[in-house]
């Protein structure tokens, strides 16, 4: 997953288990570890500079949309950023006002929408893509009447709610503890 030769941990578990010999597949958790190990090696102190730097620019795409709650997710809010990572924000509201709030300030690159199931409910989001400092950004745009909908949504990485960081988190962390991470304990069973 490192360089690239892979993207979904499925394929992950199933070259590391074969490369071991193994019958066993590691967990999600597992592969993260590694994969969070190989990027700090192959990366070192730009990798902590570039953590800093994402976060900043996150900050900078979430004010103004702070009237539509917006939530810094993925691996810049865990602090697992590495090379290639791009900077993923969450809001609710309507997707051409938070467009034209966006756009005020940066190039909007591409927008999509994804329509899914989720508890038995047709639902979609709308996925708002800019280029800021380099950094590519994601700005996925929920309905306000899906909030409910994703209360309790639970990582398949790390099995813990993704919970992100608000805009006042955000700049409290950026003035205390910039490279904090947020990967729970793992707990063994």
């Amino acid at each position: 997953m490192y360089n690239r030769s892979v993207k979904e941990y499925k394929d992950a578990k199933e070259t590391a288990a074969a490369s071991l010999g193994a019958k066993t597949l590691p967990s999600n958790y597992e592969v993260a570890a590694e994969l969070d190990r190989l990027a700090d090696e192959a990366e070192g102190h730009e990798r902590r500079s570039r953590l800093i730097e994402m976060r900043e620019v996150a900050l900078e795409v979430m004010r103004p949309l702070r009237r539509h709650g917006p939530r810094l997710m993925g691996s810049v809010w865990r602090g697992t950023a590495r090379v290639g990572s791009d900077i993923d924000v969450i809001v609710y509201g309507d997707p051409d006002e938070v467009e034209r709030v966006l756009s005020r300030s940066y190039d909007v690159t591409g927008r999509d929408v994804e329509r899914f199931t989720l508890e038995g409910l047709p639902r979609s989001t709308t996925h708002i893509r800019l280029t800021v400092r380099g950094y590519e950004t994601e700005v996925v745009v929920r309905p306000p009447a899906d909030i409910d909908a994703y209360r309790d949504d639970r990582c398949e990485i790390y099995g813990d709610e993704r919970r992100g960081l608000g805009v006042d988190a955000l700049e409290k962390l950026m003035k205390g503890d910039p490279l904090r991470r947020f990967i729970p304990k793992r707990r063994v069973r």
